[in-house]
């Protein structure tokens, strides 16, 4: 299929490993050019070299920065001619007890996790309504929809951004315009997020981490991890222009793990 979006612009937030290079592979697959950022300058070329060989076709550039700052924010809208397709995405808070976090810890979480994504929301939506077409995605957290205790600060952060675009997205403005906004959720993926949150896991329980790993993994119907190349592409499902009708949803991506219907 076809997915219609060959030629567009896309600004993939800390795009250099895990799920947000997953999503800037599957969209450079699609035809998609790229601006990727991360805050590490070799992890970060070294995947824009990989990019442009796997396809040649496309444009990949790069910003170096923290885009939960406002200067590496302004520096990754200004490396993109024009934002048609925004992937959301910031490394999650780290785990642990709620006790042991204080305000600058709390605002720090959502800085990055929620106001963040709002900042770039509203810096390029409307911008994607003037053009009549738009696709925002925000890579949030399966914890979202089934909260994991030790990611306090990642169920608050993230809630709150799901709450902020489920009003957003509804905008008719914006959302008859051929602009849409959804979000995200994946469950256990292999990434250096995982690794960091199994230890921490394991370490409550007092198991190795290789064994406390097989245990999540038997707690999955599918029994395994995701890959961030398969979230890659249900991302760029979303940012196609099969997608219009689309919008304001939560998609959880877990493996069978979330065990109700709604």
């Amino acid at each position: 299929m076809d997915l219609g979006i060959k030629g567009k612009w896309a600004l993939v937030c800390a795009a250099s490993k895990g799920l947000g290079l997953g999503c800037a592979q599957a969209l450079a697959a699609e035809g998609v050019n790229v601006v990727i950022t991360a805050r590490g300058a070799e992890a970060l070329e070294a995947a824009a070299a990989a990019l442009r060989l796997a396809a040649p076709g496309v444009e990949v550039r790069t910003v170096v920065g923290d885009i939960t700052r406002p200067e590496g924010r302004a520096a990754a809208l200004a490396a993109c001619p024009q934002v048609d397709i925004l992937v959301n995405n910031a490394g999650g808070p780290p785990p642990g007890d709620f006790r042991s976090w204080d305000r600058d810890t709390w605002i720090a979480a959502v800085d990055a996790n929620m106001l963040t994504p709002i900042e770039l929301i509203k810096a390029t939506v409307d911008g994607m309504v003037e053009r009549g077409y738009g696709r925002i995605v925000n890579i949030t957290s399966g914890a979202v929809k089934a909260p994991i205790d030790v990611l306090g600060l990642s169920n608050g952060a993230r809630s709150g951004l799901t709450g902020f675009v489920a009003g957003v997205a509804r905008q008719a403005r914006i959302a008859a315009a051929n602009v849409t906004i959804n979000n995200l959720l994946p469950g256990a993926f292999e990434t250096d997020r995982l690794t960091k949150t199994l230890a921490a896991a394991a370490a409550n329980a007092g198991a190795p981490v290789e064994e406390f790993a097989q245990r999540r993994k038997a707690t999955i119907p599918a029994r395994r991890f995701g890959s961030a190349a398969e979230f890659g592409a249900v991302c760029t499902m979303l940012c196609s222009a099969h997608a219009g009708y689309l919008t304001g949803q939560n998609i959880l991506l877990d493996g069978g793990a979330y065990p109700g219907t709604f």
